[in-house]
């Protein structure tokens, strides 16, 4: 999640793709340039042990002018956590 966030930060659309699972994946991405990010904090968490299979992580994305709360769903593949998808919350 957070090196996630970090390339939204960058701006590194290539890498926000291959951490993208390949059955949710979109064929590319737009950032918007004019977007700066300004903090992450983790809200929740569950399972996404070694153990686990799947996972999900709540955050808030601070960004200039507001933020986003989203509940993400994440799996392993190829022993690699991948984002899946994700519900914005209120």
């Amino acid at each position: 999640m957070r090196s996630r966030y970090c390339a939204f930060v960058k701006g590194d659309a290539g890498y926000l793709l291959r951490t993208w699972h390949p059955r949710t994946r979109p064929e590319r991405l737009e950032l918007d340039p004019g977007t700066r990010w300004t903090g992450l904090e983790i809200l929740e968490s569950a399972d996404g042990s070694a153990f686990h299979a799947a996972g999900t992580v709540t955050f808030r994305a601070s960004y200039r002018g507001g933020e986003l709360v989203e509940r993400s769903r994440f799996e392993r593949v190829g022993g690699a956590w991948v984002y899946v998808d994700g519900d914005f919350l209120d």
